[in-house]
C-alpha cells in the first residue's frame, strides 16, 4: 500500500457558528485519519468572501489541510466531503515532488524566522537589562 502526499482545500458554510465549524474540522480529519491519513499541515484560514456565490453564499469558511494517505481511500474521502452538508467546496490534489520540496522550504524558512525572532527577544531583553 504506497502513501502519497495529498493537499486537499475545503470550503465550509460561512453561516455556521464558530463550535458548528470547528466540530465540522474534527469530523474531516477523523476521516482523513481513519482512512490511513496523517497529516503534515493543517491550515485554518479563516472566513474569506469567494470570488462567485456557491449555493448562494458570498463567504465561506477556508481549511487547507497537507496529508500523506493511500491512493485508494481519496475516493471514500472525497465521498465524505461530498455528502457532509457543511461543506460547500472542496478539491483535493496529489502533491507532487516540486511541490514537497516547495513546502520542505517554506518549513524550513519559517523554522528559521521563528528562532531568529527568539534571538531578538534575548537581545532585546539583554540590552534593557544593561540599559537599566
Amino acid at each position: 500500500m504506497k502513501l502519497n502526499n495529498y493537499e486537499s482545500v475545503v470550503i465550509f458554510l460561512a453561516a455556521l457558528e464558530d463550535e458548528q465549524i470547528e466540530a465540522a474540522i474534527q469530523r474531516v480529519k477523523e476521516t482523513v485519519l481513519s482512512h490511513g491519513g496523517e497529516f503534515t499541515a493543517v491550515e485554518k484560514w479563516g472566513r474569506r468572501r469567494l470570488a462567485y456565490p456557491i449555493q448562494k453564499s458570498k463567504s465561506g469558511y477556508f481549511l487547507v489541510m497537507r496529508y500523506t494517505a493511500p491512493s485508494e481511500s481519496i475516493a471514500k474521502i472525497e465521498r465524505f466531503f461530498s455528502l457532509e452538508e457543511t461543506i460547500i467546496r472542496y478539491l483535493t490534489i496529489k502533491l507532487d515532488k516540486k511541490a514537497l520540496a516547495y513546502y520542505s522550504k517554506l518549513d524550513q524558512k519559517s523554522k528559521e524566522e521563528s528562532s531568529n525572532a527568539d534571538d531578538k527577544d534575548v537581545i532585546t531583553e539583554e540590552t534593557k537589562e544593561q540599559n537599566n
